[in-house]
């Protein structure tokens, strides 16, 4: 059962609550540069992401957020280390939510500021905690007479092992709670937050914890976490336990690829756990000695070819005998493969029985109506 949360709005996005998890990403483009920053968010939109988090280094970054504001179609989060100016700033631009990181904004006065401006426009504040930049070890909160190379925070234990140790979970834990105590003794509810590390145990332990403590939504990702292939793979195992334990109310998927991967990535993680009905899902046969078509060539087609697709529909490529017919009649719309030709299967019942050369083109022909029929009527349509 999913963990029931205190809903805020980011934008016109509610986070929380009963709310679908949403897809966020970040922006890899200089947000100095509106015009490159704005291009990018577009392609994101049309990818489907929810939210974006754009990186605010200095100054002239936070006003620019001002026109990314308003050229964007999605909520605008501002990602804010160091300097809390920065983050005042980046609220005068009407942004639609902050990150602050409490392992580089500790001065308690500072943090106060934003929350009083946040509070007056009814903007919330993730609470980005992330093993990288956590505070030295001993002094959260506290801002003089520390080095950040030797803070103590690599020494700690990681992983989830319960341990008698002060652990780093124990202090991901310490630190989100520091700064939610700032928040809430200030009125402020209007509070997501994270707890990101790139070792995924300690991560989902960290999470695990912290969602036992607070009412707040989380706002889930493993920090890091590599390419596309590689962090695709630990990113949809580490969000894959949280979420399956009903723990998640918003996530972003980071990979050191191009950001549109990263919603890709996460709508796929979320619909392989049902927790998303939007676009297309695909079963492919993965091929084998048995196929007497190319398989892989006719899924990956078809995979690009849904790509756009908004409706929820399940849609099956199969290459044999053995589990073809079964799996292509139990998905709206199938086809296996076999010497040649292939049987097109809708709604579990055989439809047609095409030629290989002439299978991708009968197959989407016959999604497309699939797709026509699942589709809500539009108000146009409806007499």
């Amino acid at each position: 059962m999913r963990r029931v949360t205190k809903p805020i709005f980011v934008g016109d996005v509610k986070v929380g609550g009963n709310a679908p998890i949403s897809v966020q990403s970040m922006t890899k483009t200089d947000t100095r540069d509106v015009k490159s920053t704005l291009t990018e968010i577009k392609e994101l939109e049309n990818a489907g992401c929810e939210i974006i988090r754009c990186a605010v280094p200095d100054m002239e970054a936070a006003k620019a957020l001002k026109e990314i504001k308003k050229g964007a179609s999605i909520p605008v989060i501002a990602d804010i280390h160091f300097h809390h100016e920065l983050a005042i700033e980046s609220l005068k631009s009407g942004v639609d939510c902050l990150r602050l990181n409490p392992g580089n904004i500790r001065d308690e006065g500072k943090v106060k500021e934003v929350v009083q401006l946040a509070k007056q426009r009814e903007v919330p504040i993730r609470i980005g905690v992330n093993f990288g930049s956590l505070p030295p070890v001993g002094a959260i909160g506290k801002t003089r007479g520390l080095n950040r190379h030797d803070d103590g925070v690599n020494l700690l234990t990681k992983g989830g092992i319960p341990s008698s140790d002060y652990t780093a979970v124990d202090h991901m834990v310490a630190t989100g709670l520091w700064e939610i105590d700032l928040l809430e003794n200030l009125d402020f509810d209007l509070i997501k937050i994270s707890l990101k590390a790139f070792d995924i145990d300690t991560t989902v332990e960290a999470y695990r914890r912290m969602s036992k403590l607070i009412p707040y939504p989380l706002h889930l990702g493993i920090t890091e976490a590599g390419t596309a292939r590689s962090g695709s793979i630990r990113s949809a195992i580490g969000l894959g336990i949280l979420l399956y334990e009903g723990i998640g109310d918003t996530i972003r998927v980071s990979l050191s690829d191009n950001s549109t991967e990263e919603v890709i990535t996460g709508f796929e993680v979320l619909k392989a756990l049902g927790l998303r009905k939007e676009g297309a899902v695909l079963v492919a046969c993965p091929s084998c000695g048995r196929a007497d078509v190319d398989v892989r060539g006719l899924a990956n087609q078809v995979d690009q070819l849904l790509k756009d697709t908004k409706t929820h529909i399940k849609v099956a490529v199969m290459g044999c005998e053995v589990n073809g017919p079964g799996e292509a009649k139990d998905a709206d719309i199938g086809i296996a493969a076999g010497v040649g030709k292939a049987v097109i299967f809708r709604k579990g019942k055989k439809s047609k029985i095409v030629s290989e050369s002439s299978m991708l083109t009968e197959l989407m022909a016959e999604i497309k109506q699939v797709e026509k029929e699942l589709s809500p009527p539009t108000k146009n349509s409806v007499s």
